[in-house]
């Protein structure tokens, strides 16, 4: 996968639920990482630079590394192209879908766009946790926006007693089918549940930024990143094709991400294979590997609510068990029905 490939997140919720806080925050908490924002309006991202608020077409540079610009959701694509040119290096484009726009069209028009630099990085739904169940009324249209959702985030977790959040959260994950499904207040979720940030030279990664510390208490009472479980996994021995992609058809509630390579042994002995999966979207790009690099499978899983210890066993389960055990000419087949065309193929399927 190229190095140049950039995650585009999209970001979908009624009016009132949370996203442009959600936004500020990622936006506060980039830090090192620079983010590419595109907006139907500027409305009240918290920056003072917004200045050209719903102008459409323009490009605001946020200070931090970070640019924002207005586009009309036709133009998505045209913008995409802006947003990915080589010399601006953003390392994360997030799409905020104005409160009324259907996600689903946003989603079709990432998927479908033909920029080789982007990746599809997830549908995030926010939704309101005091006002759920007046926005179901209001819009009955949000349980198939919750059922096409990667991510689900309950915001304003804080509003809400325990019992009404636990019942919110409950028909939450009923509604959204696989996606994972975490609490929030004031949209303060961890970054790297959407991305990788990029920790600048001379920070320690996970250390407190001046930002956590001047946004930490917000409301009067602190309220930390959202939670979410990550799950590594290493190994020298090679994964057979159909038990990594059983794995991968199957894969359980709350997992969201999964990024990493794997080496499928004699199936394809000339490539590793990246690996980069998000709620039900997968893709796989072969590349050469390394000269004198070590051959090795490297995954990480992220979710939320994830059985750490089962994904370990599962994982597990597919390595493939000594000569007995090797894979045969088909199969391979499965893994390259989510490798991109144009992509270089192995040298023997």
């Amino acid at each position: 996968m190229s190095a140049q490939q950039i995650p585009v997140v999209v970001l979908a919720g009624f009016l009132g639920a949370g996203k442009t806080t959600l936004l500020n925050h990622l936006l506060r908490s980039a830090r090192g990482t620079r983010i590419g924002v595109m907006v139907n309006d500027f409305g009240d991202i918290g920056i003072d630079a917004m200045t050209v608020a719903g102008q459409v077409g323009s490009t605001v540079s946020l200070g931090n590394g970070c640019l924002c610009c207005a586009v009309d959701a036709s133009e998505l694509d045209e913008y995409l192209e802006v947003l990915t040119r080589p010399e601006l290096g953003l390392d994360v484009i997030v799409i905020e879908a104005s409160g009324l726009a259907e996600p689903q069209e946003l989603v079709r028009m990432v998927l479908a766009s033909e920029n080789r630099r982007t990746v599809y990085g997830g549908l995030v739904e926010v939704v309101d946790a005091a006002g759920f169940a007046a926005t179901r009324e209001r819009h009955p249209e949000t349980d198939r926006h919750l059922a096409l959702a990667d991510l689900v985030v309950v915001n304003k977790a804080d509003r809400v007693s325990g019992e009404e959040l636990r019942a919110v959260r409950e028909t939450v994950a009923g509604l959204a089918e696989r996606a994972a499904v975490i609490e929030a207040a004031h949209g303060r979720i961890d970054p790297e549940l959407l991305f990788d940030r990029v920790v600048p030279d001379g920070e320690i990664a996970g250390q407190m930024s001046i930002e956590d510390i001047l946004y930490g208490d917000e409301g009067g009472h602190a309220h930390p990143h959202a939670a979410y479980d990550t799950v590594s996994l290493a190994t020298a021995v090679p994964l057979h094709p159909r038990r990594l992609m059983a794995f991968l058809d199957s894969r359980p509630e709350g997992l969201y991400r999964i990024k990493g390579f794997v080496d499928l042994g004699a199936a394809d002995p000339g490539h590793r294979y990246a690996v980069h999966a998000v709620g039900r979207f997968l893709r796989f790009y072969p590349q050469p590997w390394p000269a004198g690099e070590q051959r090795l499978s490297q995954l990480v899983l992220i979710g939320s609510g994830v059985d750490a210890a089962a994904l370990r066993k599962e994982l597990a389960a597919c390595e493939q068990d000594g000569p007995g055990d090797t894979p045969d000419e088909h199969a391979l087949w499965g893994v390259l029905r989510y490798v991109p065309q144009g992509e270089e193929p192995p040298a023997e399927a």
